[in-house]
């Protein structure tokens, strides 16, 4: 009579940002699996049965891996804090300085970092689309725009999500985005431009659009988040791969969630 297997011990997730909309989200998902969560006030955070703290160190002694969806203005503390404390790391935090990136880049030569600016699956696949039809499509010929729409409480605009999509095209161009990014939308549209415009109001989840109009033809791609945990299903199951045994140190994306790899 054989036995069964035992079940896969579950990492313990810390989450930085705990008291956040998606930081709750995340928490409310995860349930038990949840050991720690950061945030600036934790007496008056009410989270019964996690630990709470107001520092990273602290954080990273009670997790195993932690989701970071806090503030762009703590990525550089938090990345020498989790590096130095060798917890893997899933980062969702939008608006990143280059510096922060270089932060980010050097956390990841010590622990596993998980970068993405949107955890959803159907948008992953967006962002890989992009990238290819930016590749097949010529700048000279298809004009690149993005638009998104989010709740009224959203602080910044493009959206992270946006800016990443963005990103893709150019990749896919095989140009430095910084040069062909254009947010201002007055005046006549330079040649090989990425556009974006931007829509807040009511309590829209978020919805992205990339379209490529010719002369004669256009296509789009377009996603829409119905439900917020999505969001949050999507950083707990990076947090689950970034934290398997054996995973090396390295900058990751939601493609290596999606493939397994």
């Amino acid at each position: 009579m054989g036995s069964d297997s035992p079940a896969p011990v579950r990492p313990r997730i810390g989450i930085a940002g705990i008291t956040g909309r998606l930081g709750h989200l995340c928490a409310a998902e995860a349930g038990a699996q949840v050991s720690a969560g950061l945030t600036r006030h934790p007496r008056q955070a009410g989270f019964p049965g996690i630990f709470l703290t107001s520092e990273p160190a602290e954080l990273a002694a009670h997790a195993d891996v932690i989701i970071d969806v806090s503030h762009a203005g703590l990525v550089q503390h938090h990345a020498a804090s989790f590096a130095r404390a060798s917890v893997p790391w899933v980062l969702g935090t939008t608006g990143l300085t280059s510096a922060d990136m270089q932060a980010v880049k050097e956390a990841s030569r010590h622990i596993p970092v998980l970068r993405a600016a949107n955890f959803s699956p159907a948008l992953t696949m967006v962002l890989q689309l992009a990238r290819q039809l930016g590749s097949t499509l010529p700048a000279s010929e298809y004009d690149a725009e993005i638009f998104d729409v989010h709740h009224r409480q959203k602080v910044d605009a493009p959206s992270g999500t946006a800016l990443a999509i963005g990103q893709a095209v150019a990749e896919g161009r095989e140009v430095a985005f910084d040069e062909v990014k254009r947010f201002d939308q007055n005046g006549a549209r330079p040649e090989g431009a990425i556009g974006f415009a931007a829509l807040r109001g009511g309590q829209v989840v978020g919805e992205h659009e990339l379209r490529f109009l010719a002369a004669d033809e256009e296509i789009t791609l377009s996603h829409r988040a119905l439900d917020r945990r999505v969001f949050a299903r999507g950083a707990l199951k990076a947090a689950d791969w970034l934290a398997r045994p054996g995973r090396r140190p390295g900058l990751y994306g939601m493609q290596n969630v999606l493939e397994g790899t």
